[in-house]
């Protein structure tokens, strides 16, 4: 690669802190920051070893990463077909407008499609940044008509859980 092209890379325990970093950007930039909590510790908690619940591909040296895509497995009953499902994708705002958030897409297809033979990518995009949503519809992304993200948080998840515990 040439040396203004960023490389592109499956990232390790010790990115935990640049990753966390950068997903706090993010959340700055969404205006998330007061519901951010994510850290270094949960990073390297949830995103390596045999259990990892994600991976995350990171662009850049390793002292002055400038990217990353943040991405689990998925699965669609309608395809019939694994996927993977990014949760975040940053690129740093002087990055911008350089294809880096195109090439770390493609980077988690090449991944995903190798590791567990994904078919698809899936990802959310926030209604508050219209950026984003002409560069996924750029790319071909589309919208599922009629569908809408919904999330349990917190204590309504605990009380959900605790249903099942409390069953004999």
């Amino acid at each position: 690669m040439s040396g203004d092209s960023p490389d592109i890379r499956l990232a390790h325990p010790e990115n935990a802190p640049a990753i966390a970093a950068m997903l706090a950007r993010l959340a700055e930039e969404l205006g998330e920051s007061d519901h951010f909590s994510t850290t270094a510790g949960t990073i390297s908690a949830h995103g390596f070893g045999p259990s990892a619940a994600f991976s995350t591909m990171i662009a850049g040296p390793a002292d002055a990463l400038t990217g990353l895509a943040l991405f689990f497995r998925h699965f669609s009953t309608l395809r019939g077909a694994p996927g993977a499902y990014v949760q975040d994708l940053w690129v740093a705002p002087d990055q911008r407008s350089q294809h880096l958030g195109q090439r770390l897409l493609a980077a988690v297809a090449a991944h995903a499609a190798t590791a567990w033979g994904a078919a698809y990518l899936a990802l959310t995009v926030h209604d508050t940044n219209p950026g984003a949503t002409r560069f996924y519809d750029r790319l071909g992304f589309n919208t599922y008509p009629g569908a809408r993200l919904m999330v349990l948080p917190g204590p309504a998840f605990h009380t959900l859980s605790d249903t099942m515990k409390a069953r004999p």
